[in-house]
């Protein structure tokens, strides 16, 4: 079964471990609503599914095809994301009437283990870099792609529509775009008058902004600077479905772990290490889609 950060975290009786889990989450729309599955071994090996199964009509006594799905073998191996965080023993006892130390030290661990992985959510490469994995920008399938022209061009709703339309199977769980794209969204809704944009609180209580019933999600890992054709001031709009048959991350026994390393030899301090065996899957190519070559208002 697949869980969330936060419904796993709801499992454990680690409060320091709570309490990494609710820092990690509490910024990343993705980690907020991502499902995790938990594997046993140093990866999985599945079939996407690429090409839906087919059915017709026949005569009396005619020849029935045979057709069944088309299905790529795709392997996800999980890959070690963490960081070791070290308090100081003078520090904690001299000024630990001021804050907890340790749980601001960590806090501050949990936040970096959540942006690396926001980050190579989007934009990771095993090409690039093989001690990672591969993120949404490489598993979306070339069909699932929807361009604003050649050199891009500003955000339209119909070209929005197009992206959500590119998702089969219901309508996405997710909008993830940038800071900038957000307010071009909200700029075209306030223009339209129609009301496009509503607001609504989530599973976690916060406010959410909704387009068509979608959540939007900003993640600040999509960049604003990428070039499509010859601008380069163009980004990214991402629409997925979570789950066991669409987008799901991957993570080894225990999922996010917080490891007491313990006094160190070389100095006064005591390491605890924020530690996560994870990966990312994409089951079947119609669960993602993406609108590319967005460019500023007026470009």
């Amino acid at each position: 079964m697949a869980l969330t950060l936060a419904e796993g975290a709801k499992l454990s009786n680690d409060v320091l471990l709570e309490g990494v889990i609710e820092t990690a989450i509490v910024e990343s729309p993705v980690l907020q609503r991502l499902p995790f599955i938990e594997i046993v071994g140093n990866g999985l090996t599945y079939n996407r599914e690429n090409a839906p199964a087919t059915a017709g009509f026949y005569a009396v006594g005619e020849t029935w095809d045979e057709d069944t799905p088309t299905f790529t073998q795709a392997t996800a191996t999980l890959k070690i994301l963490g960081g070791d965080a070290d308090i100081d023993h003078y520090l904690a006892r001299t000024r630990s009437n001021v804050q907890d130390l340790e749980a601001a030290i960590v806090a501050l661990k949990a936040k970096a283990v959540q942006r690396a992985f926001d980050d190579t959510f989007i934009n990771g490469s095993t090409v690039a870099d093989a001690d990672s994995f591969d993120g949404l920008d490489r598993l979306c399938a070339a069909g699932q792609t929807v361009g604003l022209g050649d050199d891009g061009g500003p955000l339209t709703l119909s070209a929005l529509d197009e992206v959500i339309d590119r998702v089969r199977g219901g309508k996405p769980d997710m909008l993830l775009m940038s800071r900038r794209t957000r307010r071009a969204l909200n700029a075209l809704g306030r223009a339209t008058g129609s009301g496009v944009i509503e607001q609504d609180r989530d599973a976690l209580g916060r406010m959410v902004a909704y387009y068509d019933g979608i959540p939007i999600g900003v993640c600040d890992t999509i960049a604003d600077n990428q070039t499509v054709g010859t601008s380069e001031d163009c980004s990214t709009v991402y629409a997925l479905q979570f789950g066991e048959g669409a987008v799901a991350g991957l993570t080894g026994p225990g999922g996010l772990t917080v490891d007491r390393i313990g006094a160190l030899e070389t100095k006064d301090a005591t390491r605890i290490r924020v530690k996560w065996y994870c990966a990312l899957a994409l089951f079947n190519e119609s669960k993602l889609a993406r609108l590319a070559g967005v460019r500023p208002a007026g470009a």
